[in-house]
């Protein structure tokens, strides 16, 4: 047998000044009626002695102390099945992702709409990688959404000076977390890259069995990237335009992911997060073990009533008159 809330026995404690309470109270009837006259009083008041009523009232506070604790029976362990999906999100952190053609920039929006994502995922892992011209873990897969949400939150370019977007490295960065897994589901948060074939991304994504899917963010019109000084320009002194690149719809198409171009609307990432559980929900099984434990509070709780009314019932009647 063990207890939950074993911290509730230390109010057993409360005993000592309790027994010292009622020894002194009983001292001092003592001292003043002799020990047949109490017994008489007693008798003809028909109710318990002092040390009985004393003993069923404390009885009655240590079976509510033990009830407190709650006490439990080990009982059989049980294996539980449960299904879920291991997801991959990468979010593009190039500095195309401060471009400001969607409001506040790319980069925020994604943020943003990566936690609608995990609003609509349920018995799923989640993982958070960053990639532009190479890749960190921000978080390995993990239940704890409310911890990943506090990592995105706080997760800003303006310390990082990346350019170009290895989506490649995303790939390789993705299939080291799913480790053995036969199916695995990458999501990328991404404008596009500069690249105008993902021939070589598909090609290694096929082999290591990864399903890419694709939430593009961005404007095919394009916008600037702003900067302390203004606004990025070239080389030659031109403002730098960065436009959305839909080449990497190839990828997500030829993986068997889905591709989706930005929108305001509340329910398009929904619809992403709809596809990939009817894909993998029924493919990916975990099994946990976990041990039956029988609640033994209310045992002790009903004698603890019992007891207190049988304490308080029997206190002697004061006659009037």
């Amino acid at each position: 047998m063990s207890f939950a809330n074993i911290e509730f026995l230390l109010l057993l404690i409360l005993l000592i000044p309790m027994f010292l309470v009622i020894r002194k109270r009983n001292s001092a009837l003592e001292a003043v009626f002799k020990p047949e006259i109490l017994r008489k009083i007693r008798v003809k008041n028909g109710a318990f002695s002092s040390r009985t009523r004393n003993l069923l009232l404390i009885s009655a506070f240590v079976l509510a102390v033990v009830a407190l604790a709650r006490p439990q029976m080990e009982g059989k362990e049980i294996k539980v099945k449960s299904s879920f999906i291991n997801v991959v999100v990468g979010f593009d952190i190039s500095r195309s992702m401060f471009c400001d053609d969607i409001y506040p920039n790319r980069f925020e929006f994604a943020k943003r709409e990566f936690n609608s994502f995990l609003k609509y995922l349920k018995n799923a892992k989640v993982a958070i990688i960053g990639f532009s011209s190479r890749s960190f873990l921000i978080a390995p897969l993990t239940q704890d959404f409310n911890s990943l949400k506090f990592l995105t939150k706080n997760l800003g370019l303006e310390y990082l000076n990346l350019r170009g977007t290895s989506v490649m490295s995303a790939l390789e960065a993705a299939n080291n977390l799913f480790e053995n897994q036969d199916k695995k589901v990458l999501v990328l948060f991404t404008d596009g890259g500069d690249k105008s074939d993902y021939d070589e991304e598909i090609a290694y994504a096929k082999k290591h069995g990864i399903s890419v899917f694709i939430y593009a963010i961005g404007t095919k019109k394009g916008g600037v990237i702003k900067s302390k000084n203004g606004v990025l320009k070239d080389k030659k002194g031109d403002i730098v335009v960065v436009k959305r690149n839909d080449a990497i719809k190839s990828l997500a198409l030829e993986t068997g992911g889905a591709y989706m171009i930005y929108s305001l609307k509340d329910d398009d990432i929904k619809t992403m997060s709809d596809i990939i559980k009817s894909k993998f929900k029924a493919k990916m099984q975990q099994e946990s073990t976990i041990k039956n434990k029988e609640e033994l509070f209310y045992y002790p709780l009903i004698l603890s009533i019992l007891l207190l009314f049988a304490g308080f019932f029997s206190l002697p009647k004061r006659s009037i008159g």
